[in-house]
């Protein structure tokens, strides 16, 4: 997947593997454990993929207590808040969402939305995703999405959602090399017809890179300078694009 994905034009990952308690029950030692790992292995394969740490965290009561001592990671920090990666149940937004996005923001974390355009109740009546826009939440595309392979559905929420004034981040979610595949450029490539270049930018580059660059420290000024000199150049490609 790694190897995948930097084909694809992606120089930057940021791996968010869940956390769901009682599921998936990962917390930020363990994802940091698995991801010093993870780095040795594409050294040694001699992938140059450059890699980061977050996790998609499902919404549930014990994420609070977990906030508390420290084992939820973060994308990073913007605009004065940490950014989490928050998922919804894929079925519906539960009763009580917008209250617990709510105890985030006065805990200074602002979420990041995953996959929005997936969700069902979302699906069935776009105003289910307007609170949380309202509130301040970013959100997170699924790029396949905006090229339909989600289906119909989901790629009309999609597109609705691009023409919201959201903060948007358009991302892999990948899982495997079979349906879910480390694609980002043609996602891009989707967007650029429908918001034009420079907006499709800020979503593969400027936004997500706004929000993870301090896990870029020490290389984060020449990512930057590298990505001002990319605007610079006449070629459309996804040098320094971010999963």
């Amino acid at each position: 997947m790694a190897r995948a994905a930097y084909d694809n034009g992606i120089r930057f990952s940021i791996l968010t593997p869940h956390i769901h308690p009682g599921r998936y029950e990962n917390s930020s030692q363990s994802i940091a454990r698995s991801l010093a790992k993870f780095k040795v292995a594409l050294s040694k394969a001699g992938i140059p993929l450059k890699l980061g740490m977050a996790a998609e965290v499902r919404l549930s009561p014990e994420i609070l207590p977990m906030l508390e001592r420290d084992q939820i990671p973060f994308l990073g920090q913007h605009d004065g808040h940490r950014i989490m990666l928050l998922e919804f149940p894929h079925s519906h937004i539960p009763p009580g969402a917008d209250r617990f996005v709510e105890k985030l923001l006065g805990m200074k974390v602002r979420p990041v939305i995953a996959h929005p355009e997936r969700n069902k109740d979302v699906i069935r009546k776009y105003s289910k995703i307007e609170p949380f826009i309202e509130m301040g939440c970013y959100l997170q595309l699924t790029a396949s999405a905006v090229t339909g392979r989600f289906g119909k559905k989901s790629h009309k929420r999609a597109l609705q959602l691009l023409g919201s004034d959201a903060f948007m981040i358009l991302a892999t979610d990948a899982h495997n090399l079979k349906g879910r595949c480390p694609e980002l450029r043609e996602g891009f490539e989707a967007a650029v017809e429908l918001v034009g270049r420079e907006d499709a930018r800020k979503l593969v580059v400027d936004n997500p890179m706004a929000v993870v660059r301090s896990q870029l420290v020490p290389d984060g000024d020449r990512v930057v300078t590298a990505m001002l000199k990319l605007r610079a150049a006449k070629s459309p490609a996804l040098e320094r694009s971010v999963q």
